[in-house]
């Protein structure tokens, strides 16, 4: 079948005498391309021509690809139209929709195999999978917004008669999503992190748009190990109850381990013990701690005089009270009191003169238990100094009393 020349642009013929060409200038007009029957030019290419095909040729592929994705789409839609009844726009959408989530489902299952395959460490991939997340949704949204709604003109009548509706039916949906906004902006938790809130003690295991979930940590016997449950709270807890969290800022706890000994004990000796405990176990710690206070006074206003381990000493109705108080990670409360109590009980027990106190009651004589200065009718002292005063043998008459005149 015979060819016709074809004209990409409009330009007058060349001179059919064959005359030779003059010099092509570069800031005359582009030059016409006169492809013949052979497939040869005819004619010199113009500096700015080539530039013009390539976008006339990407524009030509990319207008082919999508009629031919729009080709495809068709014939399905109109199957769907003929067997549901619903409109063939509507169908349309339809399937414009699932392919969306099918192509953002694979972009993100592609995604996470890849840092599944690259990232070892368990944080990093559930964040990477709690992002993706929440980057696919919000993709999804747009485009199912402009699917359905068309011009993008609408959508902001759409959405302002849509939340006034929700403000009202949907009022802690929304208090939960608000809450949900608060934590990812202003995070005073994240997943890892323990917690208190409305006496509920936990590890963050998860966070979602409406809840956040704690594996609940026994408290109440002081163990503040896992109890193996698992709490689901709602996010707008965060507005109207305080957040207790043990492992952000300063990161340490201050623990007590408090010992009664008798009034009888060698206290002196007692509180030297605990304190060598204190510092066996404890004063390693320290210099951590002072790293991290340094960087938590940075953002809070947090800061101590004295981070090394103590002994306090204060006295009760049956005994002498000493509390140890130290240094300690929130996650290792309850090994940190079990290897200082087996280390006091060792050292008490090799000592005669120390032993630990319980509340008991005592009956005994007077004259035989008391000291001698708080017995009347002992004998003094060689200085006399605890010589009680003497026992008056009658009371004095109202006469005898001073007046106050």
């Amino acid at each position: 079948m015979p060819q016709a020349d074809t004209a990409l642009q409009a330009a007058p013929p060349p001179d059919p005498a064959g005359a030779a060409l003059a010099p092509i200038d570069s800031a005359a007009e582009p030059v016409q391309i006169i492809v013949g029957s052979g497939g040869q030019a005819d004619t010199l290419v113009g500096p700015d021509t080539t530039s013009v095909l390539m976008e006339a040729l990407a524009e030509a592929k990319k207008s082919a690809t999508a009629e031919a994705f729009a080709g495809l789409v068709a014939p399905v839609a109109e199957w769907l139209h003929r067997v549901t009844g619903l409109t063939a726009q509507i169908a349309t959408d339809l399937i414009w929709s699932a392919l969306v989530v099918v192509v953002l489902w694979a972009l993100r299952a592609l995604v996470l195999f890849v840092v599944n395959r690259r990232v070892a460490d368990v944080r990093t991939r559930y964040q990477w999978r709690k992002s993706s997340a929440y980057a696919a949704v919000f993709i999804g949204a747009l485009v199912f917004l402009r699917i359905w709604l068309g011009a993008l003109g609408s959508v902001g009548t759409f959405l302002g008669l849509l939340s006034a509706g929700l403000a009202i039916a949907l009022k802690d949906p929304l208090v939960n999503l608000a809450g949900w906004l608060f934590i990812v902006w202003k995070k005073p938790f994240a997943p890892g992190d323990r917690i208190t809130i409305r006496l509920l003690t936990g590890d963050v295991i998860d966070q979602r748009v409406f809840q956040f979930t704690l594996l609940e940590v026994g408290t109440g016997s002081g163990a503040w190990q896992s109890t193996g449950r698992i709490i689901h709270v709602p996010n707008g807890w965060v507005f109207t109850d305080a957040v207790v969290n043990f492992t952000r800022g300063f990161s340490y706890l201050w623990n007590e381990v408090a010992v009664t000994i008798p009034f009888e004990s060698n206290w002196r000796a007692a509180k030297q013990i605990l304190l060598e405990i204190a510092h066996e176990h404890a004063a390693a710690l320290t210099e951590d701690a002072e790293r991290r206070l340094r960087r938590a006074a940075q953002e809070y206003f947090i800061f101590y005089t004295k981070l090394t381990p103590t002994v306090y000493t204060t006295v009760k109705e049956y005994g002498i009270t000493l509390t140890m108080r130290y240094l300690v990670e929130p996650r290792r409360v309850r090994g940190s009191e079990q290897a200082i109590w087996e280390a006091i009980l060792d050292a008490f027990a090799a000592r005669d003169d120390i032993e630990f106190a319980y509340p008991t009651r005592r009956v005994y004589a007077f004259k035989e238990d008391a000291k001698p200065g708080l017995i009347r009718g002992a004998p003094p002292s060689a200085d006399g100094a605890d010589t009680p005063p003497p026992i008056p043998t009658a009371l004095p008459r109202a006469s005898d009393l001073p007046s106050d005149e």
